[in-house]
């Protein structure tokens, strides 16, 4: 007769501890029956989980901030910077090898008061005298202390600027396009490059050993393009006339330059040859001298006679 007093009991052990909730009057409740009540109750218990919530977040360890402690992290970031700056520097000496960077700048040395100066002596060249170039220390000075230094500011600053121009009197004639524009461009810029060639060939095969070079027949090569804008903004203000007129008065203009300019840098040997081959190589020079000057008024009326109508 004790069987059914034990099976009572372990009934009553094995049910799971809950305690009931009170019930409203009306005997309705909406809330469940029963809460949990492990862990904590009422504001005591929301603060205590609160707390272990911060003090969690706080003590939480984030992957990135174990790499930026990390010494090997430190010491690849270390390898990391030191070889990107090593590259850099590759790259600088082998690109200074086949453009002159460093020579570049000394051609852009210029300032207000020299490119007003240059453009006035590429007008009106004739009441010029001193054309030498100054040296400090076997290095010629910058471009801003020497007007008769040759640079690359001018040049490139007059190329864009005829290109604009061609383009406002190709406007102004109905006839601009994109396509007409770049032409203009790219057959300046192709000239420009056979001009240069040009040169260059002709001193080696006149064997003149010269401080000339490429870079200066470039800004020399390029300083026609002064001339030129004046020529067309001339013709687009006072017509045909006021074109040939100007444009004349600029080619007579860069052909004394030119004279003048080159003439110092490519008989500068002369004094330390021989009488007969100072006098033999002195001819062609000199003819070379004068070639390369009265190229730039056929360059100047072929690029511009067009645009004028």
């Amino acid at each position: 007769m004790a069987y059914p007093a034990q099976s009572g009991f372990r009934q009553r052990k094995l049910q799971p501890k809950m305690r009931m909730r009170n019930t409203s009057a009306d005997g309705s409740d909406p809330s469940p029956l029963f809460e949990d009540t492990s862990g904590g109750q009422g504001v005591g218990g929301g603060y205590a989980r609160g707390h272990d919530k911060g003090a969690a977040a706080a003590g939480t360890v984030y992957p990135g901030q174990n790499l930026l402690s990390d010494p090997m992290s430190n010491l690849a970031m270390a390898y990391g910077s030191s070889l990107a700056s090593q590259g850099r520097e590759m790259v600088d000496k082998n690109l200074d090898r086949f453009i002159p960077i460093s020579r570049l700048k000394y051609y852009f040395a210029v300032d207000t008061i020299y490119v007003g100066k240059k453009l006035g002596l590429l007008v009106f060249p004739y009441m010029h005298e001193n054309w030498e170039v100054s040296y400090q220390q076997d290095t010629p000075v910058a471009p801003r202390f020497d007007i008769n230094a040759p640079d690359l500011y001018i040049p490139v600053m007059g190329f864009i600027t005829y290109i604009l121009v061609a383009g406002l009197a190709l406007g102004t004639q109905n006839r601009f396009t994109p396509e007409s524009l770049g032409m203009q461009a790219s057959s300046a810029l192709v000239w420009l490059i056979i001009e240069v060639l040009a040169t260059l060939l002709s001193l080696y095969l006149v064997t003149v050993n010269t401080d000339l070079t490429t870079i200066d027949l470039v800004a020399f090569s390029g300083y026609k393009y002064v001339g030129m804008i004046v020529g067309v903004v001339a013709g687009l203000m006072f017509g045909r006339m006021g074109y040939y007129l100007t444009l004349l008065w600029c080619c007579a203009s860069i052909f004394v330059f030119m004279i003048r300019t080159l003439r110092l840098k490519i008989l500068s040997e002369a004094a330390a040859e021989g009488v007969l081959v100072r006098g033999a190589k002195n001819q062609l020079r000199m003819y070379l001298t004068m070639s390369i000057a009265a190229a730039q008024p056929i360059f100047m009326y072929w690029l511009t006679f067009h645009l004028v109508r």
